[in-house]
């Protein structure tokens, strides 16, 4: 599943050619203008990593760090500050208020990309590597292949998605809604009740011949990937 990139930037220049160049190492991306843009969009749904400009219209790149920081749900959202501030004190100043690294513009793209992918690596492995691993169950990304305790499981594909995002953040609980726009786009009608077919097919083929289903259903929350 392509790592999810939100890029807040209000030089709509800078912006586009992030989003060009973000697109072609095989990123998703969603562009915001403003911080309050920012906000509503993490909250429409969570990125897996925020490219943040310092200097933005209506809220600040710092103030929208430091927000995010401040909310459970968005606490460890991996986050890297573009500014043209330069010295050494606004440098502490981001990084002390939650941003995980701090690129001076203008930057070289190639050290960009390497900064995102480093972060990715070292905070949500499970977006960087092609086989991923959850308690017994092994998914492997390049040969499309599904194993639990060695065993081979055939998925469809929309099973095969699923699973991937349950495992790139096991333990959390999601609703219906945040499966659908994950798995199946924001731009796909579909009921949120195909979610509940599906998570049942995903059910019934990793428990085939295990007594624990290691997806947990929350009443009126949503599903969740046990980590263990």
């Amino acid at each position: 599943m392509q790592p999810h990139v939100l890029v807040v930037e209000d030089e709509d220049a800078l912006a586009e050619l992030l989003q060009y160049n973000l697109k072609k190492e095989g990123f998703r991306v969603t562009v915001a203008a403003d911080g309050e843009e920012a906000m509503i969009l993490v909250d429409e749904r969570q990125p897996d990593i925020i490219l943040l400009d310092w200097m933005l219209p209506k809220v600040s790149g710092i103030e929208v760090c430091r927000r995010l920081r401040g909310r459970q749900e968005t606490r460890n959202i991996p986050i890297i500050m573009l500014t043209a501030r330069g010295e050494e004190a606004d440098r502490i100043r981001g990084l002390d208020t939650g941003a995980d690294d701090y690129i001076i513009k203008p930057f070289l793209m190639n050290e960009l990309f390497a900064r995102v992918r480093a972060i990715l690596r070292r905070i949500r492995p499970g977006l960087a590597d092609d086989k991923v691993v959850v308690g017994e169950i092994s998914i492997d990304r390049v040969a499309h292949r599904v194993s639990r305790a060695g065993r081979d499981i055939h998925l469809g594909p929309t099973e095969f998605r699923l699973l991937d995002y349950f495992m790139q953040h096991p333990g959390r609980v999601f609703s219906r809604e945040q499966l659908l726009d994950a798995v199946w786009g924001s731009d796909v009608y579909v009921e949120a009740r195909t979610v509940d077919v599906h998570v049942g097919r995903l059910r019934k083929a990793l428990n085939n011949g295990h007594e624990t289903d290691p997806i947990r259903t929350v009443r009126s929350a949503g599903y969740a990937l046990n980590a263990e």
